[in-house]
């Protein structure tokens, strides 16, 4: 199996709770990836320069002066810093931008209409990503070497421009792109037996993938103001039945629509849960 793990800028920009993470993921099995947020200290940098974040439901407005900062704090300070907090446990990681390796390219956004403030936006230097933008060959040949590959929010579009992008939409893309990769085993042949289940018709093999998506809750609540009303599992019909019912609702539901898209593109499941509970069976999982 292969876990993608993301991780927010409010796990990123809490060093106790970052090293807490950081030690569970550490001993987490199998292989995995990393992907990381880091919009507050991203936003913090900004006001220390005499910059105002510019944000638009709930995204970052990034113009040529904004990504030299996210740049410099997602690929810079946060991916480093993580990066040897994971080393410092034993886990070999290597801290990456969409640009290293030519990992992922991000098609730029162009302007679009908002609805809420009743006009066209142009967010920028802000960068969309697929599954079909991830290169899982170059991901992959890390993960079989042992090497636990973290990525930030900024990636490239093949033609020398840097891009900012919604790290939960990159932890998605890698995670269908992963779902999605055929490889060979290492004697490169397929077993072709009745009870194989990951091999393909032209004998390569793929791999299981989950998706997780750790913030500051323990799960999806059923009370918004119960933090103990988690609910254990959603099928696609009841989460239809949870937004009629207005149980889920605002940033909560792209969430969820978003999760269910990557598992009707090959996923295996998704949970969602807080990032102290990597490890413990609490959160909610997506099936």
């Amino acid at each position: 199996m292969i876990k993608v793990v993301k991780i927010g800028g409010n796990v990123v920009d809490n060093p106790e709770l970052l090293r807490e993470f950081v030690k569970d993921f550490a001993a987490m099995q199998g292989m995995k990836v990393l992907v990381h947020g880091g919009g507050v200290m991203a936003s913090q940098m900004q006001k220390a320069m005499g910059m105002a974040p510019q944000m638009i439901e709930g995204r970052r407005v990034t113009d040529e002066e904004t990504l030299k900062v996210v740049t410099m704090v997602y690929a810079g300070w946060c991916s480093k810093h993580i990066t040897a907090l994971l080393q410092a446990e034993g886990c070999n990681a290597i801290g990456l931008s969409g640009a290293d390796g030519n990992a992922i390219r991000a098609a730029k956004r162009p302007p679009v209409h908002v609805d809420s403030i009743g006009k066209e936006v142009d967010y920028g230097y802000v960068g969309d990503v697929t599954a079909e933008s991830v290169n899982a060959g170059f991901i992959y040949s890390l993960l079989e070497k042992g090497i636990v590959p973290v990525f930030n929010a900024i990636n490239h579009d093949g033609e020398g421009n840097l891009l900012n992008t919604n790290a939960d939409t990159i932890a998605s893309s890698i995670a269908v792109a992963m779902a999605n990769y055929r490889y060979r085993s290492p004697r490169e042949v397929c077993c072709r037996c009745e009870e194989c289940t990951h091999c393909s018709d032209d004998g390569r093999l793929t791999h299981e993938t989950e998706l997780i998506y750790c913030f500051e809750k323990d799960g999806v609540l059923y009370d918004k103001d119960d933090d103990s009303s988690v609910i254990p599992e959603i099928e696609r019909k009841r989460f239809e039945e949870l937004k009629a019912e207005g149980r889920v609702a605002d940033g909560m539901i792209p969430k969820l629509t978003n999760a269910f898209k990557a598992i009707d593109s090959g996923v295996g499941r998704v949970i969602i849960k807080h990032a102290c509970n990597l490890l413990k069976p609490i959160g909610t999982t997506l099936m």
